[in-house]
């Protein structure tokens, strides 16, 4: 197909000017902005391409509305400035909102001052590529998601920034490669929900609230992710609710206040999720289950140097139906006779009626001072109460592996 190019090589453009370029272009061909300030709110309701010069190449919507609305497939959105969406938050101001939007991409943008940054809704086969996306300098309430996708499938969002955002959104969206983005200072930062056969690849996390947060999916795959320095009042590394057949693998957790929260039903069957070759060290919590420990496969991790290496909500649901062995836990004080790097004696987390400060938070800003510790102490060596098991690891590992993330 001929593609006919539009340059355009003017400074500070009213909305008039390029959205007459955009009305009068053909479909398939390529608008080249020349660096300049073009101001307004712009819509593209026909297959094409919009490429700028440079990053001072700038679409500034002049805090109204969304700055470029797209109601076409085909489209592509270049190395642009864009910057000034609204405020409404119940019509989802954005630098880019899309509908119906097949095989869109957003590449090389960077978007500032804008609510929401990109927002889509069924847009099937975009990409989302190299982009720096910041929201509103507001606090984390007050923000737009810096990306929300609803009911777009095969979305592929590679190689972004995404800072001082509210959440990374994709709901009933599936078959969505993330990979290779840094997430930083933002609350759910990727929030996935009610969606399938999505991986989450290479991406760093930093001094985020919850880093991932799955709810109701299958098939989702968490591999080789960096999750650091997970803060504020929830500080979780990984949330897992509900699903099936989720994979956590080859991953770095560290510095988190909970690192891996698991919130299943009690009347769930058969293995859910698969935690295995992760490393899991210096987190206030390694795994935190909030009803019952159930239907997990737990195995070849490291986990070490955390405050507590196991935690239950509640206390009446037992333990059943686990897979977990090979793991080292810095806590195992078993021992290895035999020299084949396997102890002796099972790995088991146990926890004592009388420990309140397992369940009551008002308690357990204390747990690492003196008193509280020689109350532990004491509880292991003269219990009030019979012991809960909370997990066993019937082959821990006596010696530390040694992997290419934690070397």
């Amino acid at each position: 197909m001929k593609i006919v190019t539009l340059l355009f090589l003017a400074l500070f453009l009213n909305a008039d000017s390029l959205q007459d370029a955009i009305n009068r272009a053909k479909p398939y061909s390529t608008i080249k902005l020349s660096s300049g300030i073009y101001r307004g709110n712009f819509t593209i309701n026909k297959p094409l391409n919009i490429i700028g010069d440079s990053d001072q190449t700038i679409l500034d919507g002049k805090k109204r509305g969304s700055v470029i609305t797209i109601k076409s497939k085909d489209v592509t959105i270049k190395n642009l400035t864009i910057l000034g969406s609204g405020h409404r938050k119940e019509n989802f101001d954005s630098a880019i909102t899309a509908k119906n939007s097949d095989n869109l991409t957003i590449q090389n943008c960077t978007i500032k001052d804008a609510l929401y940054g990109i927002y889509l809704m069924m847009s099937n086969h975009t990409k989302i590529l190299n982009n720096f996306i910041s929201s509103k300098d507001e606090k984390i309430p007050l923000r737009g998601d810096g990306l929300k996708l609803w009911y777009s499938n095969f979305a592929l969002i590679k190689g972004n920034t995404f800072y001082k955002v509210r959440d990374i959104n994709l709901a009933r969206s599936n078959n969505s490669l993330i990979e290779d983005n840094n997430f930083s200072f933002s609350r759910f930062t990727t929030y996935i929900e009610l969606s399938i056969n999505s991986i989450i690849k290479n991406n760093r996390y930093n001094h985020n609230e919850v880093s991932i947060m799955l709810m109701g999916t299958k098939n989702i795959k968490i591999i080789s992710n960096d999750i650091l320095s997970s803060s504020g009042v929830t500080g979780i590394g990984i949330v897992l609710k509900g699903g099936k057949n989720i994979i956590v693998k080859d991953n770095t957790i560290k510095y988190n206040a909970k690192a891996i929260y698991i919130d299943n039903k009690p009347n769930e069957k058969g293995i859910l999720r698969r935690i295995d070759h992760n490393l899991i060290t210096y987190n206030l919590e390694a795994l935190h289950f909030h009803v019952c420990i159930r239907n997990n496969e737990i195995k070849n991790n490291i986990i070490d140097n955390n405050l507590d290496d196991v935690l239950r909500n509640l206390r009446e649901y037992k333990t059943k139906e686990n897979d977990i062995e090979y793991n080292f836990w810095g806590q195992y004080r078993g021992f290895d006779k035999n020299g084949d790097g396997i102890g002796d004696t099972p790995y088991i987390k146990k926890v004592f009626l009388d420990k309140l400060w397992s369940y009551n938070q008002k308690i357990k800003f204390f747990y690492a001072s003196v008193v509280i510790e020689l109350a532990n102490f004491l509880c292991e060596i003269a219990p009030f109460s019979e012991p809960l098991i909370l997990l066993e690891d019937k082959k821990p590992l006596k010696i530390r592996p040694v992997w290419r993330k934690n070397e």
